[in-house]
């Protein structure tokens, strides 16, 4: 029979939990029940609700602590499914990123310290993916910069010339 602590994924094997608060996030009024949300822009806030947190075993050398607590936090944001999204930043997620955003923390030795990575790599990663590139202007360089860069390259034509050995008829 498993325990209450099992299912949530704090002992044992490999659990999976949705959270309504994860250390990072800051609490958004009026992103759902919990109150917390992820802020990645002025535009967007992901509801916690929409966060799948899973934690296991870090895997590696390390000893009895290692084998023993479950700090590998594996975080999934559904970008297809998700109803924080316009229709816009939505389709723009997907071409960049997929329909599902996956992250995996296990650099520290505590759970809550990958939780707070992934949640930051996760708020990164969306707000690079959403923002929109403008596209290059191409500048013409002045009729001055044209005459400098010209009168360069004849100086130096001039003295690689004087450099040369005489002609001899």
């Amino acid at each position: 029979m498993a325990s209450a602590d099992d299912e949530r994924g704090e002992r044992g094997g490999r659990g999976e939990q949705r959270l309504p608060r994860v250390p990072g996030m800051r609490a958004v009024r009026g992103t759902g029940p919990s109150g917390g949300g992820l802020r990645v822009g002025r535009s967007l806030v992901v509801p916690a609700s929409e966060l799948r947190l899973r934690f296991g075993p870090s895997g590696g050398p390390g000893g009895q602590h290692a084998n023993r607590s479950n700090t590998r936090v594996e975080l999934r944001f559904d970008v297809a499914g998700s109803s924080s999204l316009g229709p816009r930043q939505r389709a723009r997620l997907i071409e960049r990123l997929g329909p599902e955003v996956r992250i995996v923390a296990d650099s520290h030795r505590s759970q809550a310290r990958n939780r707070q990575e992934a949640v930051e790599r996760l708020a990164r990663l969306l707000g690079d993916a959403l923002r929109v590139q403008r596209p290059r202007r191409q500048t013409r360089p002045t009729a001055a910069a044209v005459e400098r860069r010209l009168q360069e390259k004849r100086r130096r034509a001039d003295r690689k010339r004087s450099r040369r050995p005489p002609l001899e008829e």
